[in-house]
């Protein structure tokens, strides 16, 4: 889906997480990795991370597995997809 065409409440995005092991939260210089299996935050600290100031997802979203990237670093992306 696109989010700039379909907007995203707080309960679809936290959906997204469903199914998914490792959130990585990338904002500016500032990379952020959460193993939600061994200890998950709340929903308010996800939230943040996840939403942008217009209160709708950020982007870029991608999955790649069983992990979820909100944000964009090239060096995340290159361990990932390299």
């Amino acid at each position: 889906m696109n989010a700039t065409k379909v907007r995203y409440d707080a309960d679809a995005v936290l959906a997204l997480l469903n199914g998914v092991d490792t959130f990585v939260a990338v904002k500016g210089k500032k990379v952020e990795t959460f193993d939600l299996k061994a200890a998950r935050p709340s929903d308010d600290e996800l939230l943040a991370r996840l939403m942008g100031p217009t209160g709708n997802l950020r982007a870029p979203t991608a999955r790649v597995g069983r992990t979820l990237i909100v944000g964009f670093s090239e060096a995340v992306y290159a361990e990932l997809f390299g």
